[in-house]
């Protein structure tokens, strides 16, 4: 169980997923709360409601034996048993209602620590899930944004962060990372853990070189100009059939501007391409056809953990036990290591935030965009669920691992050892991907 945690941190978390949870809700009006009927996302009035009924289940419910403040929550909210294409027809209550109902669970699972300064182990593991849980589907929202082409949303974050480093330029160029054991996992004096990094195990690793930086834009555009997407010999056999199907010829949200030019659409706005910004918004088949391209390969996930977490042993010759949190070290991360939080509103060059490199010179590997690995997501040895049983087993087999963050998702919840799963065809999340040398 999670170590005790205070019940101001505590507070202070919910609140603020809260108040992110706000903004993006604030400058969406009419359709826009219900959207087109598509695959990859959810009508935003539904999701709204559905991480505050997820905080009032698995606390409320869950630990007082309350009943619901929706008599109908479940049939409404309940995401493991309303298949995704029916909650668009739903009765869904409306905005005005959805403010009230999240305001009224917010102050009420937050009262239950009047006059205490320490949540119990329970409690503190349940209000951290969920708070993390309403985080993922704050990232979740402004994709959704993204997808459907909606102004970008106004974060009080990103008034107060850094530049977008826009002059920071490119990181060519691989890193040395040497072989030898090497501890997958999380171990459970962590401060948190989600199910699916139980439990550390040791992996043999054989030495690998793995690029600096992810890839950029400039990059993958050279493989775009070179026909990339229309030759057969780069994609699996499941790639092509997605690529055909998709008649995808370059980048979902990339637009033509002339000959070898390229612009993209950000929300609701295109600009130029900026050609040392890493790539996003990629699927895992267009990341191993670029792979395949450049006589490059996709680093496994413990590969990518140990140039992100390890540290060499002494003379370089092999990894040294043990890891760190963070690429930088145990602290946790701020603006100046890593590109997290929403403060840049979108991605920064990849020779930016040196401060957060790893002990092998690897850069932005928490933060900026999130990496596809070569992994089919399944349990560690022993894995077991946690209290939100459907979290992760569910998509075991079926979706690809991907690690790191990117740049809106929240630092509070991300470490080296988070993992990040969804199926290969999905190129609408915010991820992109680095290369191993073959």
């Amino acid at each position: 169980m999670t170590r005790p945690v205070s019940t101001a941190h505590l507070d202070a978390i919910m609140r603020d997923a809260h108040a992110r949870t706000l903004e993006l809700v604030r400058g969406l009006e009419g359709d826009q709360l219900i959207g087109p009927k598509l695959p990859i996302v959810n009508p935003p009035v539904w999701e709204f409601g559905h991480a505050a009924w997820f905080h009032e289940k698995f606390i409320l419910r869950n630990l007082d034996g309350r009943p619901s403040f929706l008599a109908n929550g479940d049939d409404l909210y309940d995401s493991i048993a309303i298949h995704h294409e029916t909650r668009w027809d739903l009765p869904l209550v409306s905005l005005d209602g959805i403010l009230e109902y999240m305001g009224r669970v917010l102050e009420a699972v937050l009262g239950r620590f009047a006059g205490r300064d320490m949540a119990s182990p329970e409690e503190s593991y349940l209000y951290q899930l969920t708070t993390f849980h309403e985080d993922m589907h704050t990232e979740a929202y402004t994709w959704t944004r993204q997808t459907l082409a909606y102004d970008k949303p106004d974060f009080a974050l990103a008034k107060e962060g850094p530049g977008d480093d826009a002059g920071a330029g490119a990181l060519p160029g691989d890193v040395e990372v040497p072989g030898g054991a090497y501890t997958l996992g999380t171990t459970e004096d962590a401060p948190f853990w989600f199910d699916n990094e139980k439990w550390a195990h040791e992996v043999t690793l054989q030495p690998f070189r793995i690029a600096r930086a992810p890839v950029t834009n400039a990059e993958f555009a050279a493989f775009v100009d070179d026909g990339g997407y229309g030759r057969r010999q780069l994609w699996d056999d499941d790639g092509w059939k997605w690529r055909q199907e998709a008649d995808a010829e370059h980048p979902v949200y990339w637009v033509a501007d002339g000959p070898g030019s390229w612009g993209m659409r950000r929300f609701a706005e295109t600009f130029p391409l900026a050609p040392h910004q890493p790539l996003i918004h990629v699927n895992w088949y267009e990341a191993n056809a670029y792979c395949r391209w450049a006589g490059r390969r996709l680093p496994s996930e413990a590969e990518w953990e140990a140039a992100a977490l390890g540290e060499p042993a002494p003379g370089g010759a092999a990894l040294a036990p043990g890891k760190r949190r963070f690429p930088w070290g145990d602290e946790e991360p701020d603006g100046d290591r890593a590109n997290l939080d929403g403060r840049a509103m979108g991605c920064i060059d990849v020779a930016a935030r040196p401060l957060g490199d790893s002990a092998f010179g690897c850069r932005q590997m928490i933060g900026n965009v999130w990496e596809w690995t070569s992994n089919t997501f399944g349990g560690f040895p022993g894995f077991s669920p946690d209290a939100y049983r459907e979290y992760s087993e569910p998509l075991f087999a079926i979706t690809k691992v991907l690690r790191g963050g990117c740049w809106v998702t929240r630092g509070r919840m991300i470490s080296g050892a988070y993992r990040n799963y969804f199926g290969p065809e999905r190129r609408d999340v915010l991820a992109g991907f680095r290369t191993c040398a073959v």
